[in-house]
């Protein structure tokens, strides 16, 4: 079965320093028929302006992923942890029994242009983690680079939780192929440009979703892409 979130049927909200589009509901934009796809709760595209950020607010009981588009945010936390991330670099915050962070754009005169998901975690109450780490541009063109795991395979980072998240940047005209596992649920976000996936043509801000397929997701890119793709059970 497949099913087309185009960018245009996303939620937005707006204040003065963040502009927000969300694939599912999210805050006060509520639809009963977006509430997630399987454990994939939240995918939130943001742009926060130069020097505005998120105050000291508090996470429980998730799997917290932030993928930076462009510019950088600057995280802190109640567990000791700080540090800026940029486009490359992948962060991963375990909520747990309860964590404390703000996150900030420490740029005085450039937005910042993020990906940030939050995904369900197979067990509640566990201690808090904080993630970060940068992978080659040389890994992520081209390909898949499997980026987040619940095993910390191919050197990803861990969430509590059996999904898998790939990163990828495609050049115009070329393609990558994701093989689907029999009993999986699979989310393709076009983060960035235009692609084809098994044929259906998605623009930035679309996402495919995939169940009860098997086989390769073909992945064309129609313009340079940059794209997450997701495996999550069902």
């Amino acid at each position: 079965m497949q099913s087309i979130r185009h960018r245009d049927e996303r939620g937005q909200t707006a204040i003065d320093w963040l502009q927000s589009w969300h694939s599912f509901s999210f805050g006060e934009y509520h639809d009963p028929d977006n509430m997630g796809f399987g454990p994939l709760r939240v995918i939130n595209e943001d742009i926060v302006k130069a020097g505005s950020g998120f105050d000291t607010h508090g996470h429980r009981d998730m799997e917290i992923i932030t993928y930076i588009l462009s510019g950088a945010l600057e995280h802190k936390d109640s567990l000791g942890n700080g540090g800026v991330i940029r486009p490359g670099e992948v962060q991963v915050m375990s909520a747990g029994k309860g964590i404390l962070h703000s996150e900030f754009n420490p740029s005085p005169d450039e937005d910042t242009h993020l990906l940030q998901i939050w995904i369900r975690p197979s067990e509640t109450g566990t201690r808090p983690g904080y993630q970060q780490q940068a992978f080659e541009a040389g890994d992520l063109q081209d390909k898949l680079r499997l980026v987040v795991s619940n095993d910390g395979q191919e050197g990803s980072l861990v969430i509590k939780q059996d999904a898998k998240l790939w990163a990828g940047r495609v050049s115009k005209g070329k393609s990558v192929a994701l093989d689907m596992a029999e009993g999986r649920k699979y989310w393709f976000q076009i983060a960035r440009g235009q692609a084809a996936i098994n044929g259906r043509e998605l623009k930035a801000g679309d996402a495919l979703g995939l169940e009860n397929e098997t086989g390769k997701a073909e992945i064309k890119a129609l313009e340079d892409l940059e794209l997450l793709a997701f495996e999550l059970p069902h």
